[in-house]
């Protein structure tokens, strides 16, 4: 490969993404003795984790000696509507607590209890206030804490670089290839392993928490390579986004309001949530505005407030309201916190939430209640990987966080996210480096693979259509957004499928000006490529759920199916079709049972 076209690199472990799963990857990875590389395509400390702000869950028991990681588990299979893999689910609830307090032993710095522990606080669907938090700030002390923590270990960077394709050496990872966002120059990078911590898919919808990072690379780099996704259809609406004014529609407004208190109400002033308490939460959930009262005035009976459901109930009862006409003026309902703590309190536990209200809406959330409503927010499915190694089905290469499915099922509960990140970040990278030391030979990159790449990334210099990167992201986001939203049809689903397909045929024809350097249009035509996919891959495996469960909610089809529930979606790549099957999920062992008996 000439050296003077592309640019080389070699290391034992590459990691691509650098928010909290990819930097305690490369942390790992570099801690067991391997040459490792952080590759990003933003800003190192700029990724998508500073965006979380509710908390770490784990169950450290600090503010309830009750908890453990048994209810932990209990807590995260329910939410998910038991459609987790088991295991990463048992993973994930046993060693939260000691990746916490591996961040605090690294320099995070978190509220406290009064007797100097770290404090915890209520989120949806966990039992016992279980959150470690920063105000509502905790993703960026986790990026803050990993970040220093990685630089301080001398782990090689790769700032503001994209990765457009795995490269392989028969079945087995090899390799990346991208480009330079700041020169456009081509570089490739040879590893024995590889590690995708990319994150989601949010920008594949109109309005939505995400930055501009989560185009669903991760997810399109893994499928082309020949991994497997599951349980796609299952994408998370978080209930409580900002809905206006219109330039911040979509921004989160974290759960941690309403787990610090607030309630939500419709446009009569009532708190609606009692209304839609499902059989599966009804036996611990408070049933009246009065018991909800006294659950917040004296927690011990630990009764847990309707506003604090799980996601996907909180976000269905909101667009219900919506839909009823009881909605607030601009299309969401209310989120009160105001009339039940005081300014000084609000400000000090939240204080992300009131400047934000502030400088993007001027609304004081101390004095009066905040617009809210459902916004695209999170990828409960991914690329399948084992439980414990987070190895994937190709060879050399592993994922974690977000961009990896498996832990959360149907549905997320708040919290669980960074504990996610660091639990399993840390697993790929320990495994990665494994798998490096025992890889046999060096890694080759076939230069005829890497010309046909080079190729296929410039293509949009050369075309001679005329089709605009940003006109066909708008249409993307217009179907996703009406057709594969948060309540679904099979007949809204069989068109946006015609509508993605016809999206695709427009990529073809886009052509892209100027120079590669600094060209956003560029990056967005390369970025189009792995949002099409993405955005086939939830819609196909939309239509195969005939079902409603967690995430994903049919119309046509509103209860759960007790059969279905014991599949995964699986999606995979063969030719140039995606294909979707029905996967049986193991059977969980006896022990872990037990923890779920009496639950439907």
């Amino acid at each position: 490969m000439a050296s003077d076209k592309y640019e080389n690199h070699e290391y034992d472990v590459i990691v691509i993404g650098a928010g909290g799963a990819g930097l305690r990857a490369a942390i790992e990875a570099s801690a067991q003795g391997v040459k490792t590389a952080l590759i990003c395509k933003s800003l190192l400390g700029k990724a998508h984790t500073v965006m979380a702000e509710g908390g770490i869950a784990a169950a450290l028991g600090n503010v309830w000696p009750e908890d453990n990681w048994k209810v932990h588990f209990r807590d995260t299979m329910r939410g998910g509507k038991l459609l987790n893999n088991w295991r990463m689910a048992q993973l994930h609830a046993q060693e939260a607590p000691d990746r916490v307090k591996e961040l605090e032993a690294w320099g995070a710095l978190f509220d406290r209890t009064k007797d100097g522990r770290i404090l915890q606080r209520d989120f949806g669907g966990h039992r016992y206030a279980r959150l470690a938090h920063v105000g509502d700030r905790t993703g960026l002390e986790m990026i803050r804490t990993l970040q220093q923590h990685a630089v301080h270990k001398g782990i090689d960077v790769f700032m503001e670089c994209t990765i457009t394709r795995l490269l392989k050496d028969g079945d087995r990872v090899s390799g990346a290839f991208g480009y330079w966002r700041e020169t456009g120059r081509l570089v490739v990078f040879k590893a024995k392993a590889v590690v995708l911590a990319t994150g989601g898919i949010g920008k594949a919808w109109k309005f939505g928490t995400n930055s501009w990072e989560c185009v669903g690379d991760g997810v399109a780099l893994a499928l082309e390579a020949g991994a497997e996704l599951i349980d796609m259809e299952c994408y998370q609406f978080h209930p409580t986004g900002m809905v206006w004014p219109p330039s911040v529609r979509g921004i989160l407004v974290t759960e941690g309001v309403r787990g610090d208190g607030g309630t939500l109400k419709n446009a009569l002033g009532d708190r609606f949530m009692f209304k839609y308490i499902p059989e599966f939460f009804r036996a611990e959930t408070a049933d009246t505005e009065a018991e909800a009262d006294r659950w917040y005035a004296d927690k011990k009976n630990n009764r847990r407030t309707p506003d604090l459901l799980p996601r996907d109930e909180v976000a269905r009862a909101i667009n219900a309201e919506v839909r009823a006409g009881r909605g607030s003026p601009h299309g969401g309902v209310f989120l009160d916190i105001a009339s039940r703590r005081d300014a000084e309190y609000i400000k000090r536990r939240l204080p992300s939430m009131y400047h934000q209200f502030k400088e993007l809406a001027d609304v004081d959330i101390t004095k009066e209640p905040m617009e809210v409503g459902p916004t695209a927010h999170y990828m409960n499915g991914g690329v399948r990987v084992d439980a414990d190694t987070e190895a994937t089905a190709v060879p050399g290469l592993f994922a974690a966080g977000e961009v990896a499915g498996g832990l959360h099922g149907a549905n997320r509960l708040g919290g669980n996210s960074l504990s996610d990140l660091v639990v399993f970040g840390r697993r790929a990278g320990l495994y990665a480096a494994e798998y490096a030391k025992v890889f046999k030979g060096t890694p080759t990159v076939d230069a005829g693979q890497a010309e046909a790449l080079a190729r296929e990334c410039l293509e949009p210099f050369e075309r001679s259509g005329g089709e605009n990167p940003y006109a066909i992201h708008q249409d993307l986001q217009e179907c996703m957004q009406t057709l594969v939203g948060i309540i679904r049809t099979e007949g809204e689903l069989t068109k946006a499928l015609e509508e993605i397909a016809t999206l695709r045929e427009r990529c073809r024809r886009i052509r892209v000006d100027g120079n590669r350097q600094y060209n956003p249009a560029w990056h967005l035509a390369l970025d189009l490529q792995s949002m099409l996919t993405v955005s086939e891959a939830v819609t196909r495996a939309a239509l195969e759920r005939k079902e409603s469960r967690g995430g994903h909610a049919r119309e046509d089809y509103p209860k759960m199916d007790a059969e279905l529930g014991k599949v995964n979606m699986a999606v995979r790549k063969v030719g140039e079709e995606l294909t979707v099957t029905r996967e049986r999920i193991p059977e969980m062992p006896p022990d872990l049972k037990k923890l779920l008996e009496g639950d439907k």
